[in-house]
């Protein structure tokens, strides 16, 4: 999710490819089998090879080569949307340093870089989510789609997909979504920037799940200080046949926002349990303006969940959501500070067993966030 659309006007300076991590932590224990290791952060405006380091908005391992790829949620506006590959330790010292290896530009079908947003520029791009296919270890990125504010605004129709290119960024092909995430000119589908953020693989590749953000039109209003609301979570085959679709309840926002003010709330990631294929970490990210961010890192399953992909709408509709834990409140883990967390993915095991997840912060290209990387140790559970 963007807090805002920009362009940006930058003043870059050229700062070090290598960026070093702070000290770990001191292990902080959340809810059960949860630590913190460690966190970096990466140089506001880092230049590398031409580009602008910012708006990491996902982050995957890859397995044929052990680093990881991220994604930049910059909308061609700086420069033309874009991936990037990384090395990045992440051991019991902690994790860091952070070194970019390697950068692309995302590809249309006919080699051209995605331009930046113009008014019914239906080509435009909004890139969110990046997942290395476990497979064929080519990259699957997800673009959230944009809904107009009135049917009459001069900015496109954008429709969410997950697209398949290679490190190069060279297009490979298209996953189609299910029909209900299509954005629609009427009240029903997904609203304005709470559409695709979060796709992950089962470990085999065989299945693909994706989330909404926030709750479509047609299945009741947004999440409040008085309640919260109920997101769609989709299982496809790689082919895009859909196996199952299930409702997950955001929690409510967790304070009021100053007066005049708004507060932003969804899923912003989703990563597959690699033992357990209905098993999911999911993280909720809230900004509420006058109190800043809230992330909250939850486990949550579809055993026993009603299977909702042929209900249009979920309210007053008797429906069994995914049943969730919390794992983590960030702001109880002892970080520098807690920001637009983004993107998640599994990292190396440790010597002790457990497990360890890699999480990376968006910094909307903006001087008051950072793009921070963070890791946590998280006992295994299988």
């Amino acid at each position: 999710m963007n807090r805002g659309s920009h362009p940006l006007v930058v003043s870059l300076a050229s700062l070090p490819l290598l960026i070093a991590s702070s000290a770990a932590a001191a292990p902080v224990p959340a809810e059960e089998g949860l630590r913190l290791l460690g966190e970096a952060v990466v140089p506001h405006q880092l230049e590398y090879r031409g580009t602008t380091v910012g708006g990491l908005s996902g982050i995957d391992r890859d397995p044929c080569t052990g680093e990881y790829v991220l994604i930049s949620d910059d909308r061609s506006y700086l420069q033309p949307a874009r991936h990037y590959t990384a090395d990045l330790r992440v051991d019991e010292r902690g994790v860091g340093p952070v070194e970019f290896t390697g950068t692309a530009p995302l590809r249309q079908p006919d080699g051209s870089t995605f331009p930046p947003p113009t008014a019914n520029d239906g080509n435009a791009v909004d890139p969110e989510e990046i997942r290395v296919d476990p497979r064929t270890c080519q990259y699957w990125w997800a673009q959230e789609g944009n809904r107009p504010k009135t049917p009459t605004s001069p900015d496109p129709v954008i429709q969410p997909s997950v697209l398949k290119t290679d490190a190069t960024g060279r297009y490979l092909g298209q996953h189609h979504l299910p029909p209900n995430y299509e954005i629609t000119q009427d009240e029903r589908g997904p609203r304005r920037n709470l559409v695709v953020e979060a796709i992950t693989f089962d470990r085999t590749g065989s299945v693909l799940t994706s989330v909404l953000e926030g709750p479509l039109l047609q299945d009741g209003p947004l999440p409040t200080t008085e309640h919260g609301a109920l997101v769609r979570v989709t299982a496809q085959t790689r082919t895009g046949e859909v196996l199952g679709q299930h409702s997950y309840p955001l929690e409510p926002v967790f304070t009021a926002p100053r007066p005049g003010g708004r507060a932003d709330t969804g899923v912003s990631t989703i990563l597959a349990d690699p033992a357990d294929p209905s098993r999911f970490l999911v993280l909720e990210r809230t900004f509420v303006d006058g109190t800043g961010f809230a992330v909250r890192l939850f486990e949550a399953t579809t055993d026993g969940a009603t299977d909702v992909q042929h209900l249009h709408s979920l309210q007053a509709q008797p429906v069994q959501p995914m049943r969730k834990r919390l794992l983590a409140d960030f702001g109880d883990l002892g970080l520098s500070t807690v920001d637009n967390m983004e993107g998640m993915t599994w990292g190396p095991r440790l010597p002790s067993g457990e497990r360890t997840l890699v999480l990376v912060s968006d910094d909307n290209f903006h001087p008051q966030e950072i793009t921070q990387v963070i890791a946590l140790a998280l006992a295994d559970q299988s």
